[in-house]
């Protein structure tokens, strides 16, 4: 439940973004990083954690995470205000299959077949989902084409959000989550602000109160995943993530009049079953190494 109100959530801020219009990005990235640390300290304070939150011994490991995530952050909300709201959810869904590529190719995890299939086909899915864009390249059109972009953008945001996951994965081994997550928000909101030249524009109130709401819905959504992730195994809660693309389909349609393509549709189911799949893989692989431990203990 937590999982699935967390995913809930973090729609919550994908609506308010894109709500908000066509604001910069790196302006996007500041409110949605600055604004979620309000939540988590409140948090942090409430669990009486506060005092050691920031406290770590590898800082530049934290500000590389934070450079890369901010870059991937910025390429996703672009992708955001330039494309449906079910599109822009489900091409996300690509980062945990890049994730299973980048970790053979940069740590040496030995990958099995199954994954390598599971991968392939996912692939297959999110070719099908950006295909009636992708065909506009080779037209004159494609650079002014705002979809085309926002296709482009969240490919490349789902490869270098991959790259991320893998820098969390090495935090995570010697560092909090909580101490995570606030590094990463306060290098994301002073990372952002270097865009300050490159045309911030001014707000209306109402895009101001959106993105202040986003910013809020990131942070909440945070507790909340974090929660689900302590309460329960990872391969449990992780397919629940899958949730976002129904919910992204219902508040497309009620809010923005976004109608889910044929290509999207197949596409997403495509790319899910892929990514379950994968998840159920990993899970079935640590009962085996579990199993493996229990075996060569010995007993006495």
């Amino acid at each position: 439940m937590l999982k699935i109100v967390s995913v809930a959530v973090f729609v919550g801020m994908q609506t308010c973004i894109k709500a908000a219009g066509t604001v910069p990005a790196g302006q996007i990235v500041f409110f949605r990083s600055f604004f979620a640390i309000f939540p988590i300290i409140a948090f942090l304070a409430f669990r009486k954690e506060l005092g050691t939150a920031f406290t770590t011994k590898r800082p530049f490991n934290h500000i590389a995470r934070g450079l890369v995530g901010v870059c991937a952050m910025g390429l996703g909300f672009f992708a955001l205000t330039r494309l449906p709201l079910p599109e822009a959810i489900t091409l996300n869904y690509a980062q945990p299959l890049l994730v299973v590529v980048f970790s053979s190719i940069f740590l040496g995890e030995a990958i099995r077949v199954y994954r390598w299939s599971a991968v392939a086909v996912g692939l297959v899915g999110v070719l099908i989902i950006s295909w009636p864009e992708l065909t506009l390249l080779s037209s004159d059109q494609a650079l002014d084409d705002q979809e085309v972009l926002g296709v482009m953008a969240a490919l490349v945001a789902a490869a270098i959000s991959a790259v991320a996951m893998l820098l969390v994965r090495n935090l995570v081994q010697s560092e909090r989550t909580a101490t995570i997550v606030l590094w990463f928000s306060v290098t994301a909101s002073v990372m952002s602000l270097l865009s300050l030249p490159f045309g911030w524009q001014a707000l209306t109130p109402l895009q101001a109160a959106l993105l202040v709401a986003a910013g809020f819905c990131g942070g909440l959504g945070q507790i909340l995943m974090t929660a689900a992730y302590r309460h329960a195994e990872a391969s449990v809660v992780a397919p629940f993530e899958y949730t976002s693309m129904i919910l992204g389909l219902v508040v497309g349609y009620l809010v923005f009049g976004d109608v889910a393509t044929l290509h999207m549709l197949v596409g997403g189911l495509i790319v899910v079953a892929a990514g379950i799949f994968i998840i159920w893989r990993e899970r079935q692989l640590g009962l085996e190494r579990t199993r493996t431990r229990k075996a060569s203990l010995p007993e006495g």
